[in-house]
C-alpha cells in the first residue's frame, strides 16, 4: 500500500512542572487567568503529528510518504526521517519561515498545557494530493492548518482515497460545520475520549449518527486502552503496561501508526488495535515523540509477552 501522512511538522519544546496545575486554578477567577509555572526541565525534540506517525511506521517496517510543509530550519530533521524509513520527498520547505513549534508543559499528574506556533504549517494548503500522491491507497488527515485539512478531505473524496480523519487538538478549534466536513465519508475517525465528546457536542450528533457518516471509529482512552468499532463489531483494546511513564506526548500518534501499519499488512482489527496500543506504550516510556526505538523482532517479542499471538505478527518479521 502507498500510505500518505499529512499533518504538522514541528519542533517540540517539552517542559515538566513539579506540581499540579489544578492547585493554581481558582474557581472564582477562571475568567481572568494569569499564571506562570516554574518548570524544572526543558528539552527540544523533533515532533509534529505527521513525522511522529511516520517515524513509528518506519520502525515497524513501513515506508510512508509525508506530505507537509516545513521551514528553512528543517534540513537535519529531513535526514533523520529518511534514515528511519520515511519518504520525505513531499515535504516542501518554505524559505524564510521557521518550522512550526509546539510548547507543552506537563505536571506531575500528566495534565498538559500547550501552545502551538503555526510557522511553515500555514502554507500546507499549497500542497495537493493531485500533485504529490494521486494514487495513494490510504491517507491520514491529522492536525494541520485548518484550510489544508478541509482541502485534503475534499481531495481524498474526489480521488477515491480512503482517509483517516484525525482532528485531535484541532477538535477544540473547529466548529461543528468544520468537523462534519471532515467526518463525511472518512474511512475512520480517530480521536481520544475528550475530543470525541467535543465532536458530539459541536456537531449535535450521537454515536449512531456519527457511525452513519464514517467507516470505523477509534477512541483512545489512555491507560484504559481504546475502543475500536469496525465492520459492525466493537473491540476493546487493552493498554500495554509501561515499564515507566516519562511523558505522554505523542502516544496517540504512535497508536495510529501501529494501527495503520497493521492495516497495510492486512491484520485483523483486534490485532491492529493491540499493535497500536503497544506502539503507544513505547512512547510513554521516553521523553520525546521520536525518542523510542526497537526492531520488528523486539516489538513482536514484547507483543507476545502481553497478547495471545499464535504467529499473527510473523508478517512483521518477514
Amino acid at each position: 500500500m502507498k500510505i500518505v501522512i499529512t499533518g504538522s511538522i514541528a519542533f517540540d519544546y517539552l517542559m515538566h512542572f513539579p506540581g499540579r496545575f489544578t492547585d493554581s486554578l481558582l474557581a472564582d477567577q477562571l475568567h481572568t487567568v494569569s499564571l506562570s509555572f516554574l518548570v524544572d526541565t526543558l528539552k527540544r525534540q523533533r515532533g509534529g503529528t505527521a513525522p511522529n506517525i511516520a517515524y513509528t511506521m518506519g520502525l515497524l517496517g513501513g515506508r510512508p510518504l509525508i506530505m507537509a510543509t516545513a521551514g528553512h530550519d528543517f534540513g537535519d530533521y529531513r535526514g533523520w526521517l529518511e534514515q528511519h524509513g520515511v519518504d520525505a520527498s513531499a515535504i516542501i520547505e518554505i524559505p524564510d519561515v521557521f518550522t512550526a513549534s509546539f510548547f507543552v508543559n506537563t505536571d506531575q499528574e500528566q495534565n498538559q498545557i500547550a501552545s502551538f506556533y503555526i510557522g511553515a504549517m500555514a502554507y500546507a494548503a499549497t500542497l495537493s494530493f493531485k500533485q504529490y500522491a494521486p494514487t495513494a491507497d490510504l491517507a491520514i488527515i491529522s492536525p494541520n492548518a485548518p484550510d489544508a485539512m478541509s482541502q485534503y478531505a475534499d481531495e481524498c473524496r474526489e480521488l477515491g482515497i480512503p482517509f483517516i480523519y484525525d482532528p485531535s487538538q484541532q477538535a477544540a478549534r473547529f466548529n461543528g460545520e468544520q468537523l462534519l466536513h471532515g467526518l463525511e465519508r472518512c474511512a475512520m475517525l480517530s480521536v481520544n475520549e475528550y475530543e470525541y465528546q467535543l465532536i458530539q457536542e459541536k456537531t449535535g450528533l450521537n454515536e449512531t449518527q456519527i457511525m452513519d457518516r464514517i467507516g470505523a471509529l477509534l477512541v483512545t482512552k489512555a491507560k484504559e486502552g481504546a475502543r475500536l468499532v469496525a465492520g459492525g463489531v466493537e473491540y476493546h483494546i487493552p493498554s500495554v503496561p509501561p515499564q515507566q511513564i516519562v511523558d505522554p506526548t505523542g502516544a496517540g500518534d504512535a497508536f495510529r501508526a501501529g494501527l495503520m501499519r497493521s492495516m497495510e499488512l492486512g491484520l485483523p482489527w483486534e490485532v491492529a488495535g493491540r499493535v497500536g496500543a503497544l506502539a503507544a506504550t513505547y512512547v510513554l516510556e521516553n521523553l520525546g515523540t521520536q525518542a523510542h526505538f526497537y526492531t520488528p523482532t523486539q516489538f513482536v517479542a514484547r507483543y507476545r509477552q502481553h497478547f495471545d499471538d499464535e504467529g499473527v505478527l510473523d508478517i512483521l518479521l518477514s
